[in-house]
Formats: structure tokens, C-alpha cells, sequence
């Protein structure tokens, strides 16, 4: 009997406390002051640190910060003459404002200033800004074209660029007198290429052309990549009287993308146009590039024409392009071919 009684009274007692406890639960959690979000953040931020084996440096934040999730982003080099009021700069960001789905694009532009005046202006805009250590060497205001200046600053951007494709980033390089007026990925066909460069002239052979453009390609991370940018700037020192361009192009002819197992693809002017070689159909031109002009103010003026000719007659969806003519200190006119 007295075994019987024992549970019995262990389930009244049960009965009993368990009640309150509910209460005090309840109690509890209408009462419990409210845990401050910035707990949580800090939660947060603490996790991500411990995922990080060791600290960024500038350029890799940069990189970071501006790339797409594939880790591709869109290159430019600054200076100071580029970034006065309406200047290069402006009308650069106004070609990506104004094209077709070319917006989101300014997002994924890392701009690379070689000097503390083009840093501040493109910081001021709320840009991906990187301020470039270039030595002691003044490349800020306009450097002619050919002058050593001129040189100094191109080889330098090589040396740049290696060290980003050695990071593990595809880029795009651009110069700033390249006027994006459609999204060039839908262009790119990337399909394996390790280079896909822009060229004066098309003659119609995508895979072989001897007169590159290094004013607008796009190039993948590889160890033959790699290979290709330290070959090209060791060839600095002895090619003195030579732009990185032309140095390049020797390269070329002297075989080094067979050499180095590059699989290269030439653009189509129809797409990747410039003064060299303007696009004949506004509705397949992509970019428009001021080449074979020599001086800011010119191509300036000649940029600004053509912009604004392409917005008309792209609203129009006008096949035959005719562009302006060409006024001022150019090298040569537009060919007749695309």
C-alpha cells in the first residue's frame, strides 16, 4: 500500500509546481529587456573576423570592394587632367549613365589615381577608388602622347595590371577616352579566351590581328597571363623609344602568345570601335574608343559629338552610322571598313 501511494502523491505534487513554472517562464520572457542590436552585429562581426587569415592590403580591399561575385571588375587609370570639371572623367561616367544597361556597371569600375588630386575628386563622387604609388614619378597632368610621360605612365599601368591577374581578378581595362554605350559582357563571348583585346583595324580574322589596341581588353587570371604581363614590362628596358603598344605588337609578331599557350581573340570594330575604325551600325556599337587622336582637348570635343550622335540615332534605331567628322588634331580619319 504504501508503494502504491508513493507516485500518486510525486504526480499531485507535479500537478501542483508545474503551473508556476509556466508562469515564471512567461514571466520571464515578458519581462527580459530587449537585447540591443548591436549585440548581433557585433556577433556578426566577430564570426566574419574569424574567418580572416590575415589582414587586406589597399589594393586587395579595392579590388574586393569594386569586383562582381565572379570576381571580374572594370579598370581605369586617373590623373589630374582627367578629373577637372568637365573633363574626361565627367564624360566617361556620362557615356555609362546615358547607354544601354551599362548603369550598374559604374559599381564594378575600380578607378586607379595616379595622384592625390584625381583620389580626392573620385572619392568625392562616391566611386572605387585606389590611390596608385607610382615612385616619385609626376604623371598628374596631361602627358603627351609619346612623351616620356606618356611612356612612364603606360608602363606602369602594366606593372598594375600584372599584379591584379596575379591576385586572382579578370579585368577589363579601359582608358578613359572610351565612351561605353552598351554593356560590352554581352559582347565578350568569353569563351576560353585567356585575352580578348580591341584592335585599330578589324580584317576580319578574329584570331589574328598585328594592330592590338591596349586601350580596351579583358584578361583572365592564369599562370600564362601572368607570364605574358611580366615578359611585356621586362621589355621595358630595352624598348626605350617604343610605347608599351608597340612593344606588345612585337611581341606578337615574334610569337609569344603561341609561346606562352595564350588562346587570344581579336574584337570586331562593329562593336569595339574607335576613330581608327568607326562602327558603321549604331545598333551594334558598343564602345567607341578616341584612338589615333593625340590630344584631351580634341578628343574631348570629338567624344562629345559622337555621344551625342549615337544617342540620336540609337533612339531612332538607325542602322548606317554616320558619324561626325573628324575636326582637329587627329592622326587619321575613320577607315571606310564597318
Amino acid at each position: 500500500m504504501s508503494f502504491s501511494s508513493a507516485p500518486v502523491s510525486g504526480r499531485a505534487t507535479a500537478l501542483v509546481v508545474a503551473p508556476f513554472l509556466v508562469l515564471a517562464l512567461l514571466y520571464a520572457c515578458l519581462w527580459m529587456p530587449e537585447m540591443p542590436a548591436a549585440f548581433f552585429r557585433s556577433q556578426e562581426l566577430g564570426a566574419i573576423a574569424t574567418e580572416i587569415v590575415a589582414p587586406k592590403d589597399e589594393l586587395e580591399a579595392a579590388l574586393e570592394g569594386a569586383s562582381m561575385e565572379n570576381r571580374t571588375l572594370i579598370i581605369a587609370v586617373l590623373n589630374k587632367a582627367y578629373v577637372e570639371e568637365n573633363a574626361m572623367l565627367d564624360l566617361f561616367l556620362q557615356s555609362l549613365r546615358e547607354g544601354e544597361d551599362t548603369q550598374f556597371l559604374i559599381r564594378h569600375v575600380l578607378f586607379v589615381a595616379v595622384d592625390e588630386r584625381a583620389f580626392n575628386r573620385c572619392r568625392s563622387l562616391e566611386l572605387h577608388c585606389y590611390k596608385f604609388v607610382t615612385d616619385g614619378a609626376d604623371i598628374s597632368e596631361e602627358v603627351f602622347y609619346m612623351s616620356k610621360g606618356f611612356n612612364d605612365m603606360m608602363w606602369r599601368r602594366t606593372l598594375f595590371l600584372g599584379d591584379v591577374l596575379r591576385r586572382g581578378y579578370s579585368f577589363i581595362f579601359t582608358d578613359m577616352d572610351v565612351m561605353w554605350v552598351r554593356n560590352p559582357f554581352q559582347k565578350l563571348h568569353h569563351e576560353g579566351e585567356d585575352l580578348l583585346v580591341s584592335c585599330g583595324a578589324f580584317h576580319d580574322n578574329p584570331l589574328k590581328n598585328s594592330n592590338i589596341n591596349t586601350g580596351f581588353y579583358f584578361a583572365t587570371p592564369n599562370n600564362k597571363t601572368i607570364a605574358l604581363f611580366d615578359e611585356w614590362y621586362a621589355s621595358r628596358n630595352y624598348s626605350e623609344r617604343l610605347k608599351d603598344q608597340d612593344v606588345l605588337q612585337r611581341m606578337v609578331r615574334g610569337g609569344v602568345f603561341e609561346r606562352l599557350g595564350l588562346k587570344v581573340r581579336y574584337l570586331e570594330t562593329r562593336y569595339f570601335s574607335g576613330f581608327c575604325q568607326m562602327s558603321k551600325d549604331f545598333r551594334e556599337v558598343v564602345t567607341i574608343h578616341a584612338n589615333c587622336c593625340v590630344r584631351m582637348k580634341v578628343k574631348m570635343i570629338r567624344l562629345r559629338n559622337v555621344l551625342e550622335c549615337w544617342k540620336m540615332n540609337n533612339w531612332n534605331r538607325t542602322a548606317n552610322a554616320t558619324w561626325p567628322p573628324v575636326k582637329g588634331i587627329c592622326l587619321h580619319g575613320p577607315s571606310p571598313k564597318h
